[in-house]
């Protein structure tokens, strides 16, 4: 099977490149691990009330969001591979040492979080999907974007975003390039002059690629052809 998208906007989110123009400088061997680099983006679109509640996931993937611009009523698909595990861990303390839950970190502790916060922020009343999937996470999400592009042509947004696991779990996954977090809109049309298209295909013998090459591809307008969760990505510049 080979997906293929038009990318109409994208937004990105590390505390090393905070916006889409900072990919244009982004290096492999970067330090994205300074201990001086925001935990999470400031998210001065929301009052400060609210954003002290939310997560540092839920705040990555919304500033992604944010960045792309979205018609007000969108169709919107969340991908994370963990989710909100750090907060569900410290959920799970306060229950082994028989303390009590906080009532917010409870009802935020959900996979989709992210989508309904999102979705009550910007007034959208449109269909959204959370896609869990291992390390095929973000191939997953745009194979459901790619069936629900065909169902309905309008386009969508795909937000992906993840942390590092707490360190009890460090052990069974190895993720350097996070925390990250990720967004596009995306249709199936032919693209417009200068914009990105994005393919997927069967896997090739080509060599490797990251989530950060494929966001230094964006920013630069550079063509980019690679293996990633087993399939191969391709992204040109029409």
């Amino acid at each position: 099977m080979q997906l293929i998208f038009s990318i109409c906007s994208w937004g990105a989110w590390s505390p090393q490149y905070q916006l889409a123009s900072d990919w244009q400088n982004w290096q492999e061997t970067g330090s994205d691990h300074d201990s001086d680099l925001p935990g999470a983006p400031k998210l001065a679109q929301v009052p400060a009330m609210q954003r002290r509640r939310y997560s540092a996931l839920t705040k990555m993937q919304l500033e992604a969001a944010f960045q792309c611009d979205a018609p007000q009523q969108c169709r919107t698909i969340f991908s994370s591979r963990h989710g909100e595990l750090n907060r569900t861990l410290g959920l799970l303390d306060n229950v082994v040492n028989q303390e009590a839950l906080s009532p917010t970190a409870f009802s935020q502790s959900v996979h989709n979080t992210a989508s309904g916060i999102y979705s009550i922020l910007k007034g959208n009343r449109a269909s959204s999907t959370s896609i869990a999937a291992g390390s095929e996470t973000l191939y997953q999400a745009l194979v459901e974007a790619y069936a629900q592009l065909h169902e309905d042509p309008t386009p969508l947004l795909l937000v992906f975003g993840d942390e590092p696991v707490p360190q009890v779990y460090s052990q069974f996954t190895d993720e350097p390039e996070l925390p990250l977090s990720m967004a596009f809109v995306l249709t199936l049309a032919t693209p417009e002059p200068g914009q990105p298209q994005l393919t997927i295909g069967n896997i090739t013998s080509a060599d490797d690629v990251s989530y950060g090459e494929i966001l230094h591809s964006l920013a630069t307008n550079q063509p980019l052809s690679g293996t990633l969760s087993k399939h191969h990505w391709q992204l040109n510049f029409g």
